[in-house]
């Protein structure tokens, strides 16, 4: 028996042998495949414009490599992109960069007998070299580039406003080396282009009717794709009513206008002009505007409108509450676009400033508008609108449409109203308009973080989100945010923007002081006075965190950074206007000139 079981084992061993088999693997013969040896000079550097670049010796017996990602330094690794064939030595990774404090990565050699890791890379500094800044092409001193900006929901295409740049030209990409035409106002289209997706100026645009002190850009909406802009120029002086009226008078000063432009491929036309169906001097139509998904539906806010007209389409045609504030709703068909209705507070007062901020759900079927003006003491959802015992409390109201008719839906004011609170100084709704935040950037409370003590008012004007979620047709607050660093003055809640899921929040603190530059530095201090800042809160479940705090890669006083923000359709874009931006430099870099001699010329970032 002991004969056979040798004998038997031998037969194996040379069958074993006459087949290629090994039990450490071989491809052929006597090749034998092992792991790989562990990656070597592995290397990450912090490119410009939200990109990380890692590069390595390329690994004997790999087939291909795989870069793992622990986005937080806690959850773990797991696999970003495809992997990554034998013969690369370098690949670049963009990043939400606002949540890559503390991440970690390594890189793993594979083949088909399995991987070996690579020492683990961490990033340990706040990144102020990896954030996008971008400049106008003709930068000049109070130009106010990033008084409003506006990302697509994909996240490649960017509109940045300055509304006070001076040049006469008209229409697209015209002659910008002029300052001939003041405070007319121009855009700015950037737009990730090329095999590498770097980011790129696109278009320079003007209204077909430039004017001097019109405010092109006071504000701009980009829907879902990036195909579709609008720009808003306040002071814009015509007394045309609708769409493609005549703009060549200026016999309704401070009217104001809206211009629609699309773009196929990479070139941009002027769409349309659109009017109030009411054009009336000093309404300022388009102080505030949004866009839906699609682009085929677009809100108006015209804030110092003056009508008494109460709810849907009311009579507008006399100005018997002053600065009552008004919205107008348009529909594209095609490339023709209509007024389909008109809105009022369903309590319009004088002074109520009913369009202060507006937006509009991705289906555009659920639409928010402001009234910081709102001088009601309720609280909460629909409560008693009918007194003014809060001055300047502020207020939102929300509307639903189904199919072409549009409908109140709620009244919504702050937990904790109180007089000159300006609760709607800013408001975002989530894609399907599910989630509102709502800014009162002069809310007083001394708390910080979530759900803290809001009844006191020993912080003036430092500012608070609100945050409502909705359950079939029933709005509830689910959440108080203050900052993390709350400050007298801060005007937190200034600016915001909800991600398309409605689970990222960027809040602007326009006149927040801290000197530190980058992400999550030392925010204690108040050594550059309203150098300003802007906080990204998570939401989990129904759990509210601040992620980050972000300051500009290169701070210094009166700059403003986060007078605007707007975020991705997933959140993980996320740009920022700084108005008051000094510098004199001129397109996109990640690093900022040291000269300082172009004061209010204006900046954006992007993270």
């Amino acid at each position: 028996m002991k004969n056979t079981t040798i004998y038997v084992f031998a037969i194996f061993l040379f069958l074993l042998a006459a087949c290629g088999g090994s039990s450490s693997g071989s491809d052929s013969g006597n090749n034998v495949v092992t792991v790989p040896a562990q990656p070597q000079n592995v290397s990450l550097s912090f490119q410009a414009v939200k990109l990380f670049q890692f590069t390595w010796d390329e690994v004997e017996g790999a087939s291909y490599y795989r870069l793992q990602e622990n986005p937080d330094g806690v959850s773990g690794f797991t696999q970003v992109g495809e992997d990554i064939p034998q013969g690369t030595e370098t690949y670049t990774l963009e990043v939400p960069i606002y949540a890559r404090i503390n991440a970690q990565y390594l890189l793993q050699a594979c083949n088909t007998e399995g991987c070996s890791d690579s020492e683990v890379l961490t990033v340990d500094s706040t990144l102020a070299n990896s954030i996008g800044y971008f400049k106008a092409s003709n930068t000049d001193k109070e130009d106010l580039f990033g008084y409003s900006v506006s990302l697509s929901k994909d996240g490649k295409t960017l509109a940045v406003a300055a509304p006070e740049e001076s040049s006469n030209a008209t229409g697209i990409d015209g002659d910008q080396n002029n300052n001939d035409a003041p405070e007319s106002g121009a855009v700015y289209v950037f737009a990730r282009i090329g095999a590498d997706a770097r980011w790129a100026q696109q278009a320079y645009l003007k209204a077909s009717n430039t004017d001097r002190g019109d405010y092109f850009g006071y504000s701009v909406s980009l829907s879902g794709d990036g195909d579709t802009l609008a720009v808003a120029a306040v002071s814009e002086s015509s007394n045309a009513t609708g769409i493609d009226g005549d703009q060549g008078n200026n016999d309704a000063s401070d009217s104001g206008a809206v211009y629609v432009f699309t773009r196929t491929s990479a070139t941009w036309i002027q769409q349309a002009y659109i009017k109030a169906s009411n054009t009336d001097r000093y309404d300022i139509f388009g102080n505030s505007i949004s866009l839906s998904g699609d682009g085929n539906t677009l809100a108006v806010a015209a804030y110092q409108e003056g009508s008494n007209a109460t709810g849907i389409d009311g009579d507008q045609s006399n100005n018997d509450a002053v600065n009552s504030g008004a919205v107008y709703v348009f529909v594209r068909i095609g490339t023709t676009w209509a007024q389909q209705t008109y809105l009022k507070a369903s309590n319009a007062d004088e002074y109520g400033l009913f369009g202060t901020s507006i937006s509009l759900s991705s289906d555009g079927d659920t639409l928010a508008v402001a009234a910081v003006g709102d001088d009601s003491n309720a609280i909460g959802i629909d409560g008693d609108q009918s007194n003014n015992d809060a001055f300047f409390s502020g207020a939102v109201y929300m509307f639903a449409r189904t199919g072409a008719s549009w409908a109140q839906s709620a009244y919504v004011k702050a937990s904790n109203t109180d007089d000159e609170d300006f609760f709607g100084s800013s408001i975002s709704l989530s894609g399907d308009g599910s989630t509102l935040a709502v800014g009162a950037r002069r809310e007083d409370s001394n708390a910080t973080g979530i759900d803290g003590d809001q009844n006191n008012n020993d912080a003036p004007s430092s500012g608070a989100v609100y945050v409502f979620a909705r359950t079939g047709a029933t709005w509830a607050q689910q959440a108080y945010i203050k900052a993390s660093n709350t400050d007298y003055q801060d005007s937190f809640g200034s600016s915001i923007s909800l991600s398309g899921d409605g689970n990222t929040l960027a809040v602007g603190a326009q006149e927040e002081d801290s000197n530190v530059t980058g992400i999550n530095g030392n925010q204690s201090n108040n050594d550059a006075s309203n150098s300003g800042a802007v906080y990204v809160l998570v939401r989990r479940g129904v759990i509210w965190t601040q992620q980050a705090h972000l300051k500009a890669s290169n701070t210094f006083g009166v700059y403003l950074f986060g007078y605007s923000v707007s975020l991705s359709g997933d959140g993980r874009t996320l740009a920022v206007g700084t108005p008051g931006d000094k510098s004199d430099s001129t397109g996109i870099s990640n690093n900022r000139s040291n000269d300082h001699s172009a004061s209010f010329s204006g900046s954006a970032f992007i993270y």
